[in-house]
């Protein structure tokens, strides 16, 4: 049998991504339309067409604004983890702020869901080198895992020295297991071929090889998307051309890749990889005996 591979969801609103924040102020959310439930629920019907099982890393933003769509992603057979509350980078916030952004996102998906949340992923994945204290703050938050390390060097996000691989991530308060996004060497240089931005952009054949890389390895490669990015009818905003290229180009095609994908893969959540597999984290939810590689992050002088 093949291996089960992550499938993970970013679960956020079209105006919330990143690259709009110099445009989009953040008082002004709730006036934009909401479109993340239609968008979700698409993405629901394609794992359920699939079989397959998923991670949501949702706003806690969201979550409070749309308690059934949780609800319902739950009801699926999914996992429910963290992507924050309001969608900032870490490196934009001090310690004690970023503790409580992700302390509230944990108690409301909590409240709302039914499940004990223990991922997280940072929006951007801005854990970034000498921004390491955020893994002492989620293990104060009561986090078992992150999925915030993209292996490549990018300029505005990246921690190429972290291992391409899930891997436990040492630190002075206890052991948080990191499941990197996947990637693949193409001339020397490790690519990006996780999903989001480089699944549309990408030839196709770019995320296949990583998946079919991380199977012959038998390890799970970690795949994500955004409920945006299969919402070609979405308000288009009025951003610069760079900006409005990099989150609208091929938005008409996700969807059937993402069907293509799942035909050609086998995926589940975070949560069933790890109660399936009791070398990285015990049945007590205390870091196993590292048969898996072992990292010990360091923030920099």
């Amino acid at each position: 049998m093949s291996i089960e591979h992550i499938f993970s969801v970013d679960v956020e609103e079209h105006f919330q991504v990143y690259a709009f924040d110099p445009y989009v102020d953040r008082a002004t959310w709730d006036s934009h339309p909401s479109r993340v439930e239609r968008n979700t629920d698409l993405i629901l019907d394609l794992l359920a067409k699939h079989g397959h099982t998923a991670t949501f890393f949702t706003l806690g933003w969201v979550a409070q604004r749309n308690p059934a769509l949780v609800r319902r992603i739950v009801s699926g057979g999914h996992e429910i983890a963290s992507h924050g509350w309001w969608h900032r980078k870490v490196v934009f916030m001090t310690p004690d702020d970023f503790l409580e952004d992700v302390r509230a996102s944990k108690e409301v998906l909590e409240q709302i869901s039914g499940q004990a949340v223990i991922g997280f992923r940072a929006p951007s994945f801005s854990i970034t080198p000498g921004y390491e204290w955020a893994f002492d703050m989620l293990l104060e938050a009561g986090y078992r895992y992150d999925s915030s390390l993209f292996p490549i060097e990018r300029m505005n996000y990246g921690y190429p020295r972290t291992p391409p691989i899930p891997h436990l991530i040492h630190r002075p308060n206890g052991d948080i297991m990191e499941f990197p996004l996947a990637t693949t060497r193409i001339a020397g240089r490790q690519i990006p071929a996780a999903g989001g931005g480089y699944f549309r952009h990408f030839p196709y054949g770019v995320t296949r090889r990583a998946f079919r890389e991380h199977s012959a390895a038998n390890m799970p490669g970690m795949f994500y998307i955004h409920p945006w990015e299969v919402d070609p009818d979405q308000p288009r905003l009025d951003v610069p051309m760079l900006t409005r290229v990099r989150h609208y180009r091929n938005i008409d095609k996700t969807a059937a890749r993402l069907d293509r994908l799942m035909g050609e893969f086998r995926f589940t959540s975070v949560a069933k990889r790890l109660s399936a597999d009791t070398t990285w984290i015990g049945g007590t939810g205390t870091p196993a005996a590292p048969a898996r590689p072992r990292l010990t992050l360091a923030t920099p002088a």
